[in-house]
């Protein structure tokens, strides 16, 4: 009988990306870009600046077509912002590129150091569908700032504005500089197995761990813009109708699809009635100042899609059968995706509201008798993409600050520091991974490269190479000591 002989395998051919002639292009670009000087950075943001101008109309019935947002919250949400964050990054690029000087200590006497900003090459850039113009382009305009070659995949969900961020995209750019493609998650996994040179990804906190998993296998440098349950702590020094008209504009805002939006209250017990009154006016006076019915106000968004109106008419039923309490709003229409901007009491510890990022027009309202129950509260907790204090006292303001970790932090505000272009914005642990806009932003897509220059034929550490005898390990040991 003969022996067996193996038989030679043949592996089945693996599947070529179907992004992969996208991602290569954008490659052999990329070192076109890096060599660019800022004069030409600029024009290529100036071009994206005077599209949103030319385009604005086009802008508002787009993001009307996907869950009707009103054309003013647009203007300011959306465009507004955009224009800001280039207009601040076309004034200062040149500053940002140029080299930084650095110091020299006594053991280096002799060099010159510097840091020099260079792209870190090919990126790819995943937005959500929340605010889908705005948190495309903000990382765009930081990326394209940096020098990289970008490639955008915007959110499924909302499919008139990922339309005309593809037109924006091939009205303004080559496809070798900035690529968009559309698609669902199938299209993000393959993207996602790409070696990127950097990951910028807004989304949810179950789906960044996906992404941070498929970075992992290539290195790929990585922002995660994320959410999570961000707290408003009202005491008794505060002003209630300035905190409540406040905290219902940055509640309700894109009917509460925010993620830097309050998602729950802390509010001192003593002043819980009187801020009660005050939220249930101002929703009114924001929402119906004719009479007419919240639900007839052009001034509130709808729900993005029936999945995310489900998720949150549950939430909204699991509360209530639990025992808490409607003080205002509670209607849910499914036939528009509608829900009522809705403050509960009387919330149990267990209810799912409580226990998820909520992401709609759904406000639960807690009560503290000391200021120290907030900060157990909350720190038991994973960490906030941002804390929200008011109050007029300084003691507590700063005991607030100092003792809760959170992205970032308004003081008698809500929302808007995500719009300061000198304010770095992202979170910290479940919340988020490295900062975005302004200066952060654009240092977010570039390497640092720490650079020593020499003089030939000199080194001030040259008296202490090898042999090590013991009068180099005497001058190491003063080197040591001394510097």
């Amino acid at each position: 009988m003969q022996p067996e002989v193996s038989q030679p395998v043949t592996a089945a051919p693996a599947a070529v990306n179907p992004f992969q002639a996208r991602f290569e292009a954008l490659r052999q670009h990329a070192p076109v870009l890096r060599r660019e000087e800022v004069g030409g950075r600029r024009a290529r943001l100036q071009k994206l600046y005077n599209w949103l101008h030319a385009n604005r109309r086009a802008i508002h019935e787009a993001l009307n077509a996907d869950f009707r947002k009103p054309a003013a919250e647009t203007d300011m949400t959306e465009i507004w912002t955009s224009l800001v964050e280039l207009k601040h990054t076309m004034k200062h690029l040149k500053q940002w590129m140029a080299p930084r000087p650095v110091g020299t200590s006594m053991a280096l006497l002799g060099t010159r150091s510097w840091v020099q900003i260079e792209p870190k090459g090919v990126v790819l850039i995943i937005s959500p569908w929340n605010y889908p113009l705005y948190l495309a382009v903000g990382p765009l305009i930081s990326a394209i700032a940096a020098g990289n070659a970008v490639l955008i995949k915007p959110a499924e969900q909302t499919p008139a504005t990922s339309a005309l961020l593809e037109r924006m995209c091939q009205e303004l750019y080559r496809p070798e500089e900035v690529t968009l493609v559309q698609g669902d998650k199938e299209v993000a996994t393959d993207l996602l197995k790409l070696p990127w040179d950097h990951i910028f990804f807004t989304g949810s906190p179950e789906v960044g761990k996906i992404v941070m998993r498929a970075a992992a296998q290539h290195l790929s440098g990585l922002t995660l813009e994320l959410g999570g349950k961000n707290p408003a702590v009202v005491d008794d020094t505060a002003n209630l109708r300035d905190a409540a008209e406040k905290i219902v504009w940055g509640k309700f805002l894109n009917n509460g699809q925010t993620c830097v939006a309050p998602d729950y209250l802390l509010v001192q017990e003593s002043v819980q009635p009187e801020l009660l009154r005050e939220l249930s006016a101002a929703i009114q006076r924001a929402y119906n100042p004719n009479g007419e019915g919240i639900q007839h106000s052009e001034s509130l968004a709808r729900i993005v899609n029936q999945h995310h109106f489900s998720r949150l008419a549950g939430l909204l039923e699991d509360a209530q059968t639990r025992g808490a309490t409607v003080v205002a709003g509670g209607t849910v229409d499914a036939s528009q995706n509608y829900i009522e901007p809705t403050l509960l009491t009387n919330v149990p510890a267990g209810a799912r509201i409580l226990e998820e990022e909520i992401f709609g027009p759904l406000l639960p309202v807690l009560t503290f008798k000391t200021l120290s129950e907030t900060t157990e509260y909350v720190n038991a907790r994973l960490k906030p993409l941002a804390q929200y204090v008011f109050t007029n006292s300084t003691e507590n303001r700063r005991y607030l600050l100092a003792n809760i970790s959170a992205g970032g932090a308004g003081i008698n505000e809500t929302v808007l520091h995500f719009a300061h272009p000198e304010l770095p914005t992202g979170g910290v642990g479940n919340s988020g991974l490295g900062k975005a806009h302004g200066h952060s932003g654009f240092l977010a897509f570039s390497n640092e490269k720490g650079v020593m220059r020499q003089r030939v034929g000199f080194t001030g550490i040259k008296a202490m190479y090898p042999p090590y005898t013991p009068k180099v390990r005497k001058l190491i040991e003063l080197l040591v000591k001394y510097l």
